[in-house]
């Protein structure tokens, strides 16, 4: 998007810039009072924060198949701070370089090494399209990442069931894995603003699977590629995720009352609206919970036309802000706050157990969000985990510390389904 159409969108650089930055990255601080849509509490590699979250989601996928820290670091080197162009280019080159070696492998015999590299090609696909304009080049990274991801599957021998769920006339595509357990109880893994449902495998489905549960993620409206077939972010998630359910159950045997969901990010949303209405779910999850995602793109606002416009935004965030308005269906900012002014969670009517996990160096929005929400439903079982630097895992979703939300997960789940 070139700067001077951007700003016939009847706003602001600041105003956009924020709404950008509210659903997707957010930004460091360095003084002492944090950003209102702050998602790190400290920088890692780039002064583009939006670029530096998601350089962080590129690490933080490598001990469940991702690229690892060299691999990262060695990408990251080729990357221009703030060029969405060359962040793009650059994971996607060495995507086309991991396929290139997976192949070699394959062909000699080395099928494991050859689903390895193929899934860590898969996550360089996933990191490219993270920075690209809706329309030609994403969708032809975004084809490249599902390609990878499903050959990496069966490279790998996963127990992976790929599924849609009839939804609106069109399909909710989502992957089941199986457990060996017969019994296993099911995770249903639904993701943010910025998400797919192949990329959940690597933040926390593949860890939730080798500790006894069976894992289905899935897309929702608004998420991975739904938005260029019409299906944008909704008020009413529990529907969407009802029709999940509905096929989890029909198809693959899921028992109500062993179900489980957890929701990330803006999926904390999704899961909290659900929490309302789903019967058949045993407990919900949520880091964090996110009741009133309105609430922080107003502020985010606010915060960037108090701040006087001073820094004009880069194409990273310019492309962030186009991408959240495309899965919310809108064309404007004023658009966008209409669209998503109705997202709201009513606390009142959650009475089912409850876990909510914040990390200590996310937005101060969701931060207070998040305990009003714990502090506010009805639920008679419920907890509140609060990470802190110490664990390593305080960033947005534990974006530094993937481990630790599937533990802080699997050990609340023991709780309910063996207590």
């Amino acid at each position: 998007m070139q700067r001077r159409t951007f700003m016939k969108a009847g706003t602001s650089i600041a105003s956009a810039t924020a709404l950008a930055a509210a659903t997707t990255a957010g930004a460091q601080t360095t003084n002492s009072t944090p950003r209102p849509d702050q998602r790190m509490a400290q920088k890692y590699r780039f002064d583009d924060p939006n670029m530096d979250l998601f350089f962080m989601a590129a690490m933080s996928w490598g001990p469940t198949g991702g690229l690892d820290i060299g691999q990262a670091w060695y990408v990251a080197s080729t990357i221009t701070d703030g060029d969405a162009d060359s962040w793009v280019q650059a994971f996607s080159r060495y995507g086309d370089l991991q396929n290139a070696q997976a192949d070699t492998w394959k062909a000699k015999g080395w099928k494991q090494a050859a689903g390895e590299a193929r899934l860590k090609a898969f996550a360089s696909y996933r990191s490219a399209w993270q920075f690209a304009a809706p329309g030609g080049v994403f969708a032809g990274i975004y084809a490249k990442h599902k390609t990878a991801f499903a050959t990496a599957m069966a490279e790998l021998e996963m127990p992976a069931c790929f599924f849609g769920a009839p939804y609106k006339g069109k399909q909710l595509p989502g992957v089941y894995l199986q457990n060996p357990k017969k019994d296993a109880s099911v995770v249903v893994v639904i993701g943010g603003a910025d998400t797919c449902f192949e990329d959940l495998f690597l933040t926390c489905g593949r860890n939730l699977l080798n500790r006894g549960y069976s894992v289905a993620m899935v897309d929702l409206p608004g998420q991975g590629i739904n938005q260029a077939n019409g299906l944008y972010w909704e008020a009413e998630a529990e529907k969407s995720i009802a029709s999940v359910i509905d096929v989890l159950v029909e198809r693959f045997n899921a028992k109500p009352g062993r179900i489980a969901l957890l929701g990330l990010s803006l999926g904390g949303y999704f899961v909290a609206r659900a929490a309302g209405y789903e019967k058949r779910v045993a407990t919900v999850m949520a880091s964090t919970p996110f009741p009133d995602p309105a609430d922080l793109f107003a502020l985010s606002v606010k915060h960037a036309v108090d701040s006087g416009n001073t820094t004009p935004p880069t194409e990273a965030t310019l492309r962030s802000y186009q991408s959240s308005f495309w899965k919310a269906g809108a064309k404007t900012p004023e658009e966008f706050v209409s669209r998503t002014a109705n997202m709201k969670a009513d606390a009142s009517l959650v009475t089912l157990p409850f876990l909510s996990i914040l990390g200590a160096g996310d937005s101060p929005v969701f931060a207070r969000q998040a305990k009003a929400w714990h502090n506010d439903i009805r639920s008679t079982r419920k907890s509140f985990v609060l990470l802190d630097a110490s664990t390593g895992a305080d960033g947005h979703v534990q974006v530094n510390n993937r481990l630790r939300l599937t533990q802080e997960c699997v050990g609340w789940l023991g709780e309910i389904f063996q207590g």
